[in-house]
């Protein structure tokens, strides 16, 4: 059975830190790209960081860099969101999702923790 957990998130005052976890069971998370995605009430989801295969590559919406890290552990199986620096704007519920490309895309998603960034 395969399942992504994240956890980490709650209360922060604006200017505070969190670190979020993503932990992957049931498949070799090493072998996935993974990508933290984020959305607030009303709002489309969106895309806030991504780390491939192998740890080679990040990428990071505008609105975090320099901010946000994330980073890999495959032999821990889990990939970790480092957010400083928090705005009240980072509010959201963020997910972790899992992508290998195959003869099939396979994806796979956490349900998600909620990051509430107030003062």
């Amino acid at each position: 059975q395969v399942q992504l957990v994240e956890s980490g998130g709650g209360l922060v005052q604006p200017g505070g830190s969190l670190r979020l976890t993503c932990e992957a069971s049931g498949l070799v998370f090493g072998d996935f790209d993974v990508t933290w995605y984020r959305q607030a009430p009303g709002k489309e989801r969106e895309l806030v960081a991504s780390v491939s295969r192998g740890g080679t590559s990040t990428n990071y919406t505008d609105s975090v860099k320099g901010r946000f890290t994330i980073s890999r552990d495959d032999a821990k199986n889990t990939v970790t969101l480092q957010m400083n620096s928090l705005k009240s704007e980072d509010t959201a519920k963020y997910f972790c999702s899992g992508r290998h490309y195959n003869y099939r895309i396979i994806e796979y998603w956490g349900r998600g923790t909620q990051v509430t960034v107030s003062s």
